[in-house]
């Protein structure tokens, strides 16, 4: 289980990436395919051409940190929001948690459950 704060985002590429590469090389792939910041602190998600194999990249404090998850049968989803012409789709992480087990999504929504509502709160500096 991967447990993720409410503030990142997780996105997944709509093109099939080459899992054989690592940090640098599906940094650059965040970088030229997604036109995003692989520094940024959200996950990025990639399916290889055949979807039984997926990796994570995410920067976590001090480095990237890369999650690499195999299905010794059946295939990933993918996020039924894929469109032509987009590199990216985001999802939540109850869409991750389905998508990293092998689960398909059904067409129905989960019931509506309370979240607080975000606000942009300023920090006092420290000289106040």
């Amino acid at each position: 289980m991967i447990v993720l704060p409410r503030s990142v985002r997780i996105y997944v590429a709509t093109a099939p990436a080459n899992l054989r590469k690592s940090f640098e090389g599906l940094s650059n792939e965040v970088r030229s395919v997604l036109l995003s910041d692989p520094l940024s602190g959200d996950v990025l998600l990639f399916l290889h051409r055949r979807r039984t194999q997926v990796k994570l990249l995410m920067w976590t404090r001090g480095g990237y940190t890369v999650v690499h998850k195999r299905l010794e049968r059946g295939r990933f989803t993918f996020p039924c929001q894929v469109r032509e012409g987009v590199a990216r789709v985001e999802i939540d992480a109850h869409e991750l948690a389905m998508l990293l087990e092998g689960l398909v999504p059904t067409t129905q929504r989960a019931a509506m459950r309370w979240s607080p509502a975000q606000h942009n709160i300023p920090l006092a500096s420290p000289g106040a």
